[in-house]
């Protein structure tokens, strides 16, 4: 762990600017906001449904899509599943099927099947205290 830490802090490969603070260095390289994210492996039926936009899913009951309540009641079963894939081809297409390609429900899922990671997280490092940033640079 030293070595890679003490290589990220020294090269600062992606530029985030480590601050000479030890801690200033393991809150930064510890950050959630420094725009780095990972594919989700799973999702609960909850957080797919919470995407879905009401008007859209209120559409799916008002006659304006043929066989409505089939397709209502596949994405409420869908929406039931205790842990879903978010990047499985079937899963897409069906919310695709559900709503359409271009639609703001498939642009929400699309980004919260998405999780925001630490730079020590994508490191393999885990959390990275202060003392271990002084560690590494010694």
């Amino acid at each position: 762990m030293a070595e890679i830490l003490r290589d990220e802090l020294i090269g600062d490969p992606e530029g985030l600017g480590y601050p000479v603070s030890d801690q200033g260095a393991a809150d930064l390289i510890n950050s959630l906001t420094t725009g780095r994210t990972r594919n989700r492996a799973s999702m609960t039926g909850d957080e797919i449904a919470q995407q879905a936009v009401s008007t859209a899913y209120d559409a799916l009951s008002d006659g304006s899509v043929a066989n409505t309540a089939d397709v209502k009641s596949h994405w409420l079963a869908f929406c039931a599943r205790a842990s879903v894939d978010p990047f499985a081809n079937a899963n897409e297409q069906l919310v695709i099927s559900i709503f359409g390609s271009g639609s703001q429900t498939v642009l929400n899922l699309q980004a919260a099947r998405l999780e925001p990671i630490s730079r020590a997280t994508e490191l393999g490092l885990g959390f990275v205290h202060a003392r271990d940033v002084g560690y590494a640079r010694n």
